[in-house]
């Protein structure tokens, strides 16, 4: 089992933060340009969805750099509360377990966003650890870019 923890505090509104990570383009820029996700092409952000927790939301492929295909992930969210966070737990290709909470949470000078991941992969862990700290560390630096620009 795999546990990591992500913090940024970003200067910037929780709304303006929530818009950032629940749009489809936003999450793309944050991947980027280590995995490219499939979302269907009517799904523009979390709003385009009726979310039922636990339900599936669509099968998304995954690309390793946008071209090397890894598989497949069913997302489904446990939970989800506009503004604060939500609990993603997607049945994922190469994952006996994929758990991502991410919260935003007001502070003094803007949000702190925080993503914890728990995860139980099927490929050797020391792999995944390290090429999901590449990941998050690089989602984090693209959002605290985005907030100073």
């Amino acid at each position: 089992m795999i546990e990591l923890r992500f913090e940024s505090t970003l200067p910037t509104t929780p709304d303006t933060a929530w818009r950032w990570v629940t749009e489809v383009r936003g999450l793309r820029q944050e991947m980027r340009p280590w995995l490219w996700m499939s979302v269907p092409r009517h799904i523009h952000n979390l709003q385009d969805v009726t979310v039922e927790p636990g339900r599936p939301l669509f099968t998304s492929w995954l690309w390793l750099f946008g071209v090397l295909p890894l598989g497949t992930s069913r997302l489904t969210l446990i939970s989800l509360t506009p503004t604060q966070g939500f609990v993603e737990q997607s049945p994922m290709t190469g994952m006996r377990l994929w758990r991502h909470a991410r919260s935003l949470e007001p502070v003094a000078g803007g949000v702190r966003l925080v993503d914890q991941l728990t995860v139980d992969p099927l490929l050797p862990a020391p792999l995944v650890r390290l090429f999901l700290r590449l990941l998050f560390n690089s989602r984090h630096r693209t959002l605290r870019r985005r907030a100073h620009s």
